[in-house]
């Protein structure tokens, strides 16, 4: 939480926009925010055994489970995507908004110790492909996430149909999400902002894939 309480509503915005793609500093902020968040979501689900028992009804729910804990936080986790992947940070955010559909349309679906990594990484995945113009192969992102390519294929496929492919999203549902990411900033976290998440998501982000494409070509000239 020491973290979380050096970063301000202000700061999270402008790293989210103007965070260099080649910078060698630390991660962006906002992967110690949704890190936090996301910690709270698994302690939630530890405390919940019967949620564990009714996921493993769906074969592609079960998929996502690990035959062992990974030895590696949440955060140092989403760090470590970062710094391979090289994804920018609003890459993240969108990912979050997958994760937080995915979860909405299928109820029996939480996320625990035994499953949020293979999550974290599928969704970045998934947000990376379909936000960025170019992207690293499954078979890189199957490295970074410590799995085969085999499994990196099958979960992205298995991710996609629990989501019922509804990857489009809006930039008036992605500044939502980050509001609420400012917000979890400003009141120093609480479930309110978990449940405030569950927002509805639209189509539509081809105007702010624009404006990323003129931001990168500017930095090129």
């Amino acid at each position: 939480m020491s973290t979380m309480t050096s970063i301000s509503p202000s700061r999270l915005r402008s790293d989210l926009y103007s965070f260099p793609c080649n910078s060698d500093a630390s991660s962006p902020l906002v992967i110690a925010v949704l890190a936090s968040l996301i910690d709270r979501a698994v302690a939630k689900t530890d405390r919940i055994a019967a949620c564990g028992a009714s996921a493993k009804k769906d074969v592609r729910i079960r998929a996502f489970e690990s035959r062992r804990v990974l030895d590696m936080s949440i955060q140092s986790f989403l760090d470590r995507i970062f710094r391979y992947a090289r994804v920018m940070p609003p890459v993240f955010v969108v990912a979050y908004v997958y994760i937080d559909r995915l979860c909405e349309l299928n109820p029996c679906f939480c996320a625990s110790i035994w499953n949020v990594h293979r999550l974290l990484i599928t969704a970045v995945l998934v947000a990376s492909k379909f936000i960025e113009d170019m992207n690293y192969r499954n078979s890189y992102f199957a490295k970074i996430g410590g799995i085969s390519t085999q499994e990196m294929n099958s979960l992205e496929l298995n991710f996609l149909f629990l989501m019922g492919f509804k990857l489009q999203v809006s930039v008036s549902v992605f500044e939502s999400y980050c509001r609420h990411l400012e917000r979890e900033v400003s009141f120093g976290g609480g479930y309110q902002i978990e449940r405030s998440l569950r927002s509805v998501c639209a189509s539509g982000i081809l105007s702010w894939k624009k404006e990323k494409r003129q931001v990168k070509l500017a930095q090129v000239l």
